[in-house]
């Protein structure tokens, strides 16, 4: 197998409380704040879409424990990348990584500049795509220097963001409720969880939990990682989906369904129900503000995936440069480049829909390579998730359930995602070739690439 585990030496390293702001940071961020709207079009029952906030907060904190194991043995920044190339085959890690660079973060950066740009643009009278290029630009600025730098700046604006939710959840439910129509359901079947809509709304509420695995993508950037990458992915995603379900409920209470529906800004219809359209209107800014913290959290994390995968793949080698922090400044700048072309190609909802499918796909293989893990390398020393299978086979028939029902229901974008992935194998191929014909190994640099878990 020719993929390190081993860790590599970083000039700096961050304890499990960063670590665990990192992976809040990562979660707490568009979705949250925007994904609501959507997801009362589909289903309009509020117990069931609780019900399904539930269930999303148990499908990361389920992933949470199978990271934890993986990322404690396979001691490499990368993630699903260094995961799948040594459990699966390299050809599969590599379209991991791809994705991960073009969707996973790529995406999700984009996403968040969007919403950041729809909540200050009227505050503001500017174009939100103005807004979302801007902070891009400038956050990556930011991480371009030092972790330390990245550290304190991520640690504050986490602290800001949690907060903020704390205080939107005890406004919810001490204020009135200002939502007096009935919570039942509108729709004839609401609990008929077979159906197309609650896998299709779970999609929405995935994403908003997206980034639970985060503190993975750094582990070598983490002290001691078998005892503090647990501690951060598990608490993490933990205090998030309490968090989560919490907010949800205080959104549900004091705003109408029908008002909710097709809404992107849904914090601010709740903040503004609380306290009225003057307050209301400043806490969509600082909302909007605070979204910066998850940009910063997936600015700082997607480039050590290109890093990794330069490292192992001659036609990425221009990445492999790092400055003298250890940072990957040009995997920055090459994941900024990404996320300003799909803000100029593609809608909020559009990119949403696209990068649900394809991701999740992922994580289900991620997860499976637990039951790899342990057969192939039983000797390997690192946390062991409990109750072994069964978090790793609720997680997979939760994930699978969802896979089914919205190729059926929708099948373009789930077909997008895969022909991303068609093109993510040609550069693959097309950089085995490149590689024979412009770096060729000789037998002694083969076997120095050759290492044992």
């Amino acid at each position: 197998m020719n993929v390190s585990i081993n860790t590599m030496t970083k000039p700096q390293k961050i304890g499990w409380g960063s670590a665990a702001a990192v992976v809040v940071a990562n979660m707490v961020g568009t979705g949250v704040f925007t994904s609501l709207g959507f997801q009362v079009e589909i289903v309009q029952n509020r117990y069931a879409i609780l019900a399904l906030w539930a269930v999303g907060g148990l499908n990361a904190l389920l992933g949470a424990f199978a990271y934890a194991e993986l990322g404690t043995h396979l001691r490499r920044s990368g993630g699903e990348y260094h995961y799948l190339s040594t459990l699966y085959h390299p050809f599969l890690g590599y379209l991991s990584g791809w994705i991960s660079v073009t969707v996973g973060f790529g995406a999700s950066i984009a996403l968040t500049a969007m919403a950041m740009g729809f909540y200050m643009t009227p505050f503001i009278n500017q174009d939100p795509t103005l807004i979302a290029f801007a902070s891009i630009l400038v956050l990556t600025l930011v991480h371009s220097f030092s972790i330390r730098q990245s550290s304190l700046i991520q640690n504050g604006l986490t602290i800001l963001k949690v907060l903020l939710i704390v205080l939107l959840i005890v406004a919810g439910w001490y204020l009135p409720p200002a939502a007096k129509d009935s919570w039942q359901s509108v729709s004839a079947e609401p609990w008929k969880w077979s159906s197309t809509a609650f896998a299709v709304a779970l999609v929405f509420i995935n994403y908003s939990y997206s980034g639970w695995n985060a503190a993975a993508y750094i582990v070598e950037e983490i002290r001691n990682p078998v005892k503090n990458l647990p501690r951060a992915l598990i608490g993490g995603a933990a205090v998030v989906s309490v968090l989560y379900v919490l907010l949800q409920l205080s959104f549900l209470r004091q705003v109408p369904l029908e008002v909710l529906m097709q809404r992107v800004e849904v914090g601010h219809l709740a903040a503004e129900s609380m306290f009225g359209p003057t307050i209301g209107n400043w806490f969509s800014v600082i909302i909007a503000l605070l979204l910066a913290s998850s940009l910063s959290a997936m600015v700082w994390v997607g480039p050590r995936i290109t890093s990794s995968m330069a490292q192992d793949h001659d036609n990425w080698k221009f990445f492999r440069t790092q400055n003298k922090n250890g940072i990957p400044v040009r995997a920055i700048w090459f994941q900024a480049i990404i996320s300003l072309g799909l803000i100029m190609t593609g809608t909020f909802e559009q990119l949403l829909l696209y990068s649900g499918f394809i991701l999740q796909l992922f994580n289900t293989l991620t997860i499976a390579g637990v039951f790899i893990l342990r057969y192939k390398y039983p000797h390997l020393k690192g946390y062991r998730s409990p109750v072994f299978p069964w978090l790793q086979l609720i997680f997979l028939a939760i994930s699978l359930w969802m896979l089914v029902f919205l190729l059926i229901d929708k099948p373009l974008e789930s077909l997008l995602g895969v022909a991303n992935l068609a093109v993510g194998a040609l550069t693959f191929f097309w950089g085995k070739k490149m590689s024979q014909w412009f770096y060729p190994k000789t037998a002694v640099e083969v076997k120095k690439q050759e290492v044992r878990p």
